[in-house]
């Protein structure tokens, strides 16, 4: 992969990718987000966080990405790099079969791409302020873009807690959790995100649309 950082072109390939779920600050809300999957049928985490592991190939900078059937949406999340000894911050969409995951959140975590914006920071360079930055996405609905999630990193577990439950040693990759859906979570075939630092006005920003697969039998 490459991406562009203030310190020029970043050429990696990440052997681990890890796509932290249930990583809201708030546990009352999550807990209750919990219960209310389990109402249709999505089975309860057996921690919280959890870490799910998925192939690192699924990471793309495609701005075109396939799916099996319509069922299936983003989430914009802060997206964490470790590579040449630096941690790097990011911007990348959880891509989520939604039908999968009433059978097991796992395998609906590993059916998809995940898209990666091709920008990152220096976690270094943004560490005094993480929870200040702004988290947001759209999904084209109705002919126009309509706003999916809008929050900031405040609502999600620290970064630096997040990573004290995994080994982010070089080359591994971490999608670090998302914000709720604004009007409930429900497919969309264009999807666009950013991540933006209010204090310096620098913006992450990344758009690709889903191309689905007839799911025959």
């Amino acid at each position: 992969m490459e991406f562009q950082t203030p310190a020029g072109v970043l050429e990696c390939t990440p052997h681990t990718l890890i796509v932290a779920g249930w990583t809201g600050r708030d546990r009352a809300a999550v807990d209750h987000h919990i219960e209310e999957l389990a109402a249709i049928g999505v089975p309860a985490p057996s921690t919280v966080p959890l870490y799910y592991q998925c192939a690192p190939a699924l990471l793309t900078q495609d701005s075109v990405v396939q799916v099996l059937g319509t069922e299936s949406s983003g989430e914009a999340e802060p997206f964490l790099l470790k590579s040449g000894g630096t941690l790097w911050l990011g911007l990348a969409s959880d891509h989520t079969d939604r039908a999968l995951e009433t059978y097991s959140v796992a395998h609906s975590k590993q059916i998809c791409a995940k898209p990666v914006a091709p920008d990152l920071w220096k976690l270094d360079d943004v560490s005094d302020r993480l929870d200040q930055l702004e988290l947001r996405s759209w999904i084209l609905e109705g002919g126009s873009w309509k706003p999916y999630q809008d929050g900031t990193l405040a609502s999600i577990l620290p970064l630096a807690s997040l990573m004290d439950g995994i080994e982010m040693s070089e080359g591994t990759a971490m999608l670090c959790g998302t914000l709720p859906a604004i009007g409930g979570v429900r497919a969309a075939d264009d999807f666009k995100m950013s991540l933006s630092d209010p204090v310096s006005g620098a913006k992450i920003e990344w758009q690709y649309r889903t191309r689905c697969l007839s799911a025959v039998s």
